[in-house]
């Protein structure tokens, strides 16, 4: 093993840029000398009779690929940024002096305070305690706003009521219709009526509601492995495993894949789910820039030439942790490259296609089929069903050596109950519509998407707001920066009938506050009009567009 993996290092450092001295055969990569005579001789009129065809199909896959890969990140400007920190100081101080006037009875204390607990240690980080009582509180109306209705293209929210500035909300009946851009509902197959939600009724007449046990015991349903079978038939690898949980899917089974002794690298903005897992396996983690490739690279050689911290021994695996689309930056993985090093470097690739699966490529198969990548140059294929299937769940596939691994040492599997079997019902029914043949139903959601995305997306830049990511990806950014705007721009657009979701620190770095558009197949042009309507109203009425670049006075095609 020392052997190989030095071998591997020798090879990696002789070559500092690209593939240039390396051959690629059946996976594996070769070393090659150019300068060599038996290169130069013999393999001469070879190369003059394939190098001008192999130049150009090379040269035309680079430009398509930075195409796809072409993102926007419009810089903070200046003053913004500063005025964005200075509202967090001038929030911090209000809430100290807040915090005085509690802790001498000069103001009542609304926060739960635990009682007889002198002597022990702080349950609690004191930061994120006092931030929750003195920042979140003040603008926590424009988060966990309850529904009354599917998540569909129109959604009915309840109205909320609050007498003492957040701490308590009562909630009087009645509710208002909004068009939809919070839910991940990206194919539209969040449905209460027609088919699918016809199967998903005779399946709980079949199996009734939940399966009261794990896998490894009595819990696997012959709709369980059909279920099974189609996630491996539709990506096109040996077989998978299906979980009952979507953030599960990654916290329980990145420990059954890595452990001690194992280097993950993982980017800077991967999900909490992803996260959790990979610190909970017990490998050595590494973050890399997000979707940086060079700084990906120069991780990799570091860690390789080092080895274990102490020991210097070489790393039993490699693995590079990424997601599809994520979900805060609205970014699209730069998959080829990331082969490419992966092949380079001998090492693994976990993919998280929870926001990517159904909803990019042409068919629907997520970033692999976006890339037009071969998917078993993924090792590790990992996906939700909570989102583009309108269901709940997750599921890793792969290599039959793989699956076979996972269905005997994941903690999902052996410790977790099973999936319900209407869920999986409404998971297989998705499936089937997506892979009709011919321009059925699920080739004309997908397609539909896809207008949307890029339609909705340069419209918000035609109207001068900061739009993150990639215009393919139907997680929309628009940036905010200051935490009182987040929730000035929910309510408004809620009044306005637009439902949408903020997010701001923690979940975004302090001065990057957002609100985030999702797109569905089920938005028609008018809603994406209406709604591109409200937000230019209310963009302008809170000074929300920060966007120095010079205005495209073209119409966008929908």
């Amino acid at each position: 093993m020392r052997a190989k993996q030095e071998c591997i290092t020798k090879e990696c450092l002789n070559d500092n840029s690209s593939l240039n001295g390396f051959v690629h055969c059946n996976g594996s990569t070769t070393n090659i000398d150019k300068k060599s005579a038996l290169f130069q001789t013999k393999h001469k009129d070879v190369t003059e009779n394939w190098k001008t065809h192999d130049s150009c199909s090379a040269k035309n896959s680079v430009n398509r690929v930075s195409e796809l890969t072409e993102e926007e990140y419009e810089e903070t400007p200046l003053v913004i940024a500063l005025l964005g920190y200075l509202s967090y100081i001038i929030l911090i101080i209000f809430g100290h002096l807040r915090d005085f006037l509690r802790n001498t009875g000069i103001e009542r204390n609304k926060a739960a305070v635990e009682r007889n607990r002198d002597g022990y240690v702080a349950l609690y980080k004191n930061f994120e305690s006092f931030y929750t009582r003195n920042v979140y509180k003040r603008i926590c109306d424009g988060w966990n706003q309850p529904i009354a209705s599917m998540p569909g293209a129109v959604i009915s929210l309840l109205d909320r009521e609050s007498d003492d500035y957040n701490w308590t909300f009562r909630i009087p009946g009645t509710k208002k219709d909004c068009i939809n851009m919070g839910s991940y509902n990206y194919l539209g197959f969040a449905e209460n009526e027609g088919k699918r939600a016809d199967d998903v009724e005779q399946s709980i007449q079949e199996y009734g509601i939940g399966v009261a046990s794990t896998r490894h015991e009595f819990g696997t349903l012959s709709i369980h492995r059909r279920l099974e079978r189609l996630v491996a038939d539709f990506l096109g690898v040996d077989d998978s495993i299906i979980v009952g949980m979507g953030f599960a899917t990654n916290s329980t089974n990145i420990p059954t894949i890595a452990g001690k002794g194992s280097l993950i690298l993982s980017d800077e903005y991967n999900h909490a789910s992803l996260v959790l897992g990979c610190r909970l396996s017990g490998a050595v983690i590494r973050v890399f820039k997000h979707n940086n490739m060079h700084d990906l690279e120069t991780k990799l050689r570091e860690n390789i030439v080092n080895g274990q911290p102490r020991t210097h021994r070489p790393w039993k695996k490699i693995i590079i942790v990424v997601e599809g689309v994520y979900s805060m930056e609205g970014s699209i993985v730069n998959l080829p490259e990331i082969i490419r090093l992966k092949k380079k470097y001998k090492a693994y690739i976990y993919l998280d296609e929870a926001h990517s699966i159904g909803a990019v490529g042409p068919n629907g198969r997520g970033v692999i089929d976006y890339y037009k990548c071969d998917a078993r140059d993924v090792d590790m294929l990992m996906g939700t069903f909570t989102k583009s299937y309108g269901a709940a769940g997750g599921y890793i596939a792969g290599s039959q050596q793989l699956i076979d691994h996972l269905r005997i040492h994941s903690h999902s599997f052996g410790y977790a109950t099973s999936m319900a079997a209407p869920v999986a019902q409404q998971i297989i029914s998705v499936f089937e519509v997506l892979m009709e043949s011919g321009y059925g139903e699920g080739k004309k959601r997908i397609d539909r998407l896809a207008r949307n995305t890029v339609y909705f997306r340069q419209k918000l830049k035609q109207l001068g707001f900061i739009v993150y990511g990639n215009d393919h990806s139907p997680v929309v950014p628009m940036m905010i920066y200051f935490p009182s705007k987040i929730v000035a721009f929910v309510r408004e657009a809620r009044q306005n009938g637009v439902a949408t979701v903020g997010a701001g620190f923690p979940a975004t770095s302090l001065i990057e506050s957002r609100v985030r558009f999702c797109l569905s197949a089920s938005h028609t042009k008018e809603m994406l009009d209406e709604a591109l309507a409200v937000t230019d109203r209310v963009g302008s009425k809170l000074a929300l567009k920060y966007s120095r670049k010079p205005k495209k006075i073209r119409d966008i095609e929908y």
